[in-house]
């Protein structure tokens, strides 16, 4: 089903400008190479050298606004494509007053423009959408396509950490991530029977199926140094 559209999006989006740092928007793609690069140094916009974690799809923010809360001394980037849906998480950061915490409405592929160097030391990769049709692999998010995206942007050492309820996308992830060279570790076919959970931060997927008794997947991908 067609999620409706917000009332007033695009002024809404124009008022949460201290937390939303950039709005693609349907022009982006009619645009030259050099008019879409929009570098970010994540030192001056967060006015401190705190270590830097991105989610990319985070969806209405119930994860990685946690992670802020928990975490003050750490950075933290949320990237969601949909505006219909990242306004929801900004309002909320914006509201609560969360200042370590910015959002890029953007499409996990044009990454590089905004990210030129490594900057991030994780990558949080939750529920993302599994395309089970072979013809779709190209569009998972451990697309060996987008890995070596989440690569350019990781410090060496840096890691992606993924949470799936996708057996089928789990087992594609763990033959990608070992194809571009990552190192695996923390892989558990039950997340929250693992040792693993006690420090877990539950996204709005999550509970909805760990609910229902669903097991979760995760792993941590770590880039070589």
């Amino acid at each position: 089903m067609r999620m409706r559209r917000k009332r007033h999006l695009s002024e809404r989006l124009e008022r949460i400008g201290d937390v939303l740092l950039f709005i693609e928007g349907p022009g982006f793609y009619g645009r030259s190479e050099d008019e879409k690069f929009h570098p970010f140094n994540w030192e001056k916009v967060f006015g401190n050298d705190n270590p830097v974690e991105v989610e990319i799809g985070c969806g209405k923010g119930q994860f990685i606004l946690e992670k802020a809360k928990r975490e003050p001394k750490v950075n933290f980037v949320a990237v969601e494509v949909i505006s219909n849906v990242i306004l929801t998480a900004c309002e909320r950061a914006e509201k609560e007053g969360v200042k370590n915490l910015k959002f890029l409405n953007c499409n996990a592929y044009n990454l590089p423009y905004y990210f030129t160097c490594p900057a991030a030391r994780k990558i949080y990769l939750n529920f993302s959408t599994p395309y089970p049709q072979k013809s779709c692999a190209g569009k998972r998010l451990t697309h060996p396509k987008y890995v070596e995206i989440f690569s350019r942007m990781l410090l060496q050492g840096g890691e992606i950490i993924q949470k799936t309820d996708s057996a089928p996308l789990f087992e594609y992830s763990l033959e990608s991530f070992s194809a571009c060279g990552f190192t695996l570790k923390n892989v558990t076919l039950n997340l929250h029977e693992s040792k693993f959970a006690e420090d877990n931060v539950v996204t709005e997927y999550e509970k909805n199926f760990a609910d229902k008794g669903m097991p979760i997947y995760s792993l941590t991908a770590v880039k070589p140094r």
